[in-house]
């Protein structure tokens, strides 16, 4: 079974677009400012490459897409808050994401600092939500355990510590790794595993898309730190060339361009020789991996 990748994302990232806007108070209700700076990031564009992971996750294990799609947006709301702090004054003081003023510079610095706040703690009410009454709790406490440490300082947050902390300093291969499997990889990697969990995986096909995820994740922040160098700011969305003018720990930076290709290839190799044993159901993974070597943005 052959899968259209292009037409799979679009069609799963609208109804995630369209959940979101279910999920996420209005823009009239109060604080309306504080609401309005949410949706605003949300809706700023986006591949929602996260929630499609999940989903993609469910559908390995012969689950349906409106099963997890809760998770699926919270995850992509955790995403989107760490975005909004990453593009900060204190930390990348960046001016644009996906195309548009970041959150800060439409809103001013407080209320990005809560819109990210507030998405982060929104994230994991749906996650709680996710669960019907009658639902395994043990599967609810598993799911709540793997985002949250893939998005604290065990995951995502350690690894941005990691990432400001390299800035300026010759660093080498282990703490590029480590900077990329935590605040990347952890994240994408949960996404699957979750997804996985809603729809009755057991231990040790979650070691197996354990495997797969984190490959498919580390490979995608090594082709983001190769399109920074490659892509031209109107193809990012956000400005091309910041990993060099800031001296950020990157794989191209460590072992060039060539290599950096090659390694992402090899771990998207890796990841569907771990999903051989789920069949056709894991075609959209593997669709996925193939995605995220040849994406030009």
């Amino acid at each position: 079974m052959s899968v259209d990748v292009q037409s799979y994302m679009a069609e799963r990232a609208r109804a995630v677009d369209a959940a979101l806007a279910r999920y996420l108070p209005s823009e009239s209700d109060p604080p309306a400012t504080l609401h309005k700076a949410m949706r605003y990031s949300v809706f700023a564009g986006g591949k929602r490459l996260r929630p499609v992971f999940v989903i993609a996750g469910a559908e390995a294990m012969g689950g349906r897409m409106d099963e997890v799609m809760q998770t699926a947006c919270a995850v992509e709301m955790i995403h989107t808050y760490s975005l909004i702090h990453d593009d900060l004054p204190a930390m990348d003081n960046d001016d644009f994401r996906r195309g548009v003023p970041t959150n800060h510079k439409v809103f001013g610095e407080a209320i990005a600092i809560l819109a990210g706040d507030a998405l982060l703690t929104l994230a994991f009410r749906l996650l709680a939500d996710n669960f019907a009454a009658g639902s395994d709790a043990h599967a609810l406490r598993n799911v709540l355990i793997e985002i949250g440490d893939a998005a604290g300082s065990a995951g995502m947050v350690g690894g941005q510590v990691a990432d400001i902390e390299s800035e300026g300093k010759r660093v080498g291969a282990e703490t590029v790794d480590y900077i990329h499997t935590h605040k990347t990889a952890a994240l994408i990697r949960a996404s699957i595993r979750a997804g996985a969990m809603l729809a009755g995986a057991t231990p040790s096909q979650l070691v197996a898309l354990g495997l797969a995820g984190g490959n498919l994740g580390l490979a995608f922040q090594i082709m983001d730190d190769i399109l920074d160098v490659t892509a031209t700011s109107e193809e990012l969305g956000k400005t091309a060339g910041k990993d060099q003018a800031q001296q950020k720990a990157t794989y191209p930076a460590v072992h060039g361009l060539e290599v950096s290709r090659i390694h992402a290839k090899a771990l998207v190799g890796e990841a569907h020789a771990a999903l051989q044993s789920f069949g056709p159901r894991a075609e959209p993974l593997r669709a996925l991996g193939t995605f995220i070597v040849e994406r030009k943005a």
